[in-house]
């Protein structure tokens, strides 16, 4: 895997080059955005680049954006939003871009949006949902995710409905997961059920196994963290070395790979997550673009590929509205679109936060993800509860 990701990171520079504005055409429109090819990230990063470059490839086969060829230029952030920030500057005052795509993560996008504001140009975010990222007055952040703060409210609202009252909750100690934290707090007291083990962890941390000690003295119902790919998973491998035991255990992120699954291998079933998007929803153009990007590059697009496709076709109705690339006008049509694509709805407050797009729940289960809530996009019915780790 890190020799890929290697080859990947070589070849992404060799394309940052290819795709520099001194070899594109005086007409070309040029889109700027950096990724996350290295690091913490790289694996969600790769598929969002992806989705990015999917989406290039189709709007210059239709014959371009406003009749101009659309070329990408990209970097790789090294999942730094130090990083990501300088990348950002450079895009708007070296490159010259004209068109701006979000980072992936909130803490990256929070960064790279202060250059964006100062800059008075706007941004699709294609992988970030941490609300504080829009509570800061800003006018050019565009959200597509659905907001972290919703991300448990479907499992919470079913373990409600199996009698569940204790929770236990950790969370890494940045924005995404700390909007996850926030949002599970204000749903748990609304329905009545209690925090009753909290701990925020740090961004690199790989050993678990005190924090699981502690949580099972206090026996939850639920187990449920606000987390990325690889603390989950390590999560989950220590629960079971430590026969951590409860009715559900819920992460952000992690689940909703494919890695999680193949890592894991039958200890992620009944492991529940959430998505902000699978190839199985009943939306315009969704089953065609799986098709395509399973085609392409060997396996089934995640919901990180799924949003940088999405962010592109964002892009382009808000440009096609406007009728120009001018970043007032842009500005203006995106805080006007209300449109649905291949990845979802679109449709933003005042202080461009996603209002539109719902998420979903998904579960491990017989080695495949599937949807489980809501009932009405459900691919299978929700395994409850999780089997005891000498049963499974």
């Amino acid at each position: 895997m890190n020799r890929r990701l290697s080859l990947f990171a070589s070849l992404a520079i060799f394309l940052g080059v290819v795709f520099s504005p001194t070899l594109t055409h005086a007409k070309d429109i040029v889109v700027g955005t950096s990724v996350a090819l290295t690091g913490k990230h790289a694996r969600t990063g790769q598929e969002q680049l992806q989705g990015f470059q999917m989406w290039v490839e189709e709007v210059n086969a239709r014959g371009g954006l406003l009749g101009q060829i659309v070329k990408l230029v990209y970097y790789d952030d090294e999942s730094k939003p130090e990083t990501g920030t300088k990348l950002y500057e450079k895009l708007i005052t070296d490159d010259k871009v004209d068109l701006l795509i979000g980072l992936y993560s909130s803490s990256a996008t929070s960064a790279a949006s202060i250059v964006a504001e100062k800059h008075s140009f706007p941004m699709v975010s294609s992988g970030a949902s941490a609300s504080e990222i829009w509570e800061r007055g800003f006018k050019n952040t565009f959200g597509l995710y659905t907001p972290a703060e919703l991300y448990m409210d479907q499992i919470l609202e079913f373990g409600k409905s199996k009698g569940l009252k204790k929770i236990a909750l950790i969370y890494e100690n940045t924005e995404f997961p700390r909007g996850v934290a926030s949002g599970v707090k204000t749903k748990a007291k609304q329905l009545g059920m209690r925090i009753v083990f909290e701990e925020e962890y740090g961004k690199a941390s790989t050993d678990f196994s005190s924090m699981i000690i502690k949580i099972k003295a206090k026996k939850p119902d639920m187990v449920i963290g606000g987390s990325y790919l690889p603390d989950s998973t390590t999560f989950m491998r220590q629960a079971k070395e430590n026969r951590l035991y409860s009715k559900i255990f819920a992460f952000a992120v992690g689940p909703g790979l494919p890695d999680f699954g193949q890592d894991l291998g039958l200890d992620a079933e009944a492991v529940m997550g959430n998505t902000q998007w699978e190839p199985t929803l009943k939306l315009p153009g969704a089953s065609e673009f799986s098709a395509k990007y399973k085609t392409k590059y060997g396996l089934e697009p995640g919901y990180h590929a799924g949003g940088g496709y999405g962010a592109g076709y964002v892009l382009e109705a808000a440009v096609k509205k406007a009728g120009t690339t001018d970043r007032d006008k842009v500005r203006a049509a995106l805080f006007a679109l209300d449109t649905v694509n291949a990845f979802g709805r679109f449709k933003v407050d005042a202080s461009g936060k996603q209002i539109g797009k719902p998420g979903y729940t998904v579960q491990w289960l017989g080695g495949e993800r599937h949807i489980v809530l809501p009932v009405e996009a459900a691919t299978a019915k929700v395994a409850y509860p999780f089997k005891d780790w000498g049963k499974r």
